[in-house]
């Protein structure tokens, strides 16, 4: 495993703890399910891509970078409605960072770059 990839391999992880915990989050203080659910099962999902990830670098970093474009996607239309700083704008920036680590280092695994 390079660099880049062992980097973005325990990104993974935190990701998925940050969108877990965002989901608790935001049922705790608002009431959400749509978000304990949302947060929950984003969070399955990258925790199963890290793993995958473990076994089979170049389908666990699609799929985590895969996870991570949509839920890009989900939080700027979110941020764009809310103009709200905490969760959107954060979870945006967030987001955008994972995506492109996650994006690079699927194709630096799949021989791309």
């Amino acid at each position: 495993m390079n660099n880049l990839l062992q980097i973005a391999y325990w990104f993974i992880l935190i990701y998925a703890t940050l969108t877990a915990l965002g989901g608790v989050m935001g049922y705790m203080k608002a009431k959400s399910k749509v978000s304990l659910i949302m947060g929950l099962v984003s969070g399955a999902v990258l925790f199963a891509a890290w793993w995958i990830c473990g076994q089979q670098p170049v389908l666990g970093m699609g799929l985590a970078a895969s996870i991570a474009l949509f839920l890009l996607i989900v939080f700027v239309r979110r941020y764009i409605s809310t103009r709200a700083l905490m969760p959107a704008g954060l979870m945006t920036i967030l987001s955008v960072c994972t995506t492109v680590l996650f994006s690079v280092a699927w194709l630096s695994s799949s021989g791309y770059l």
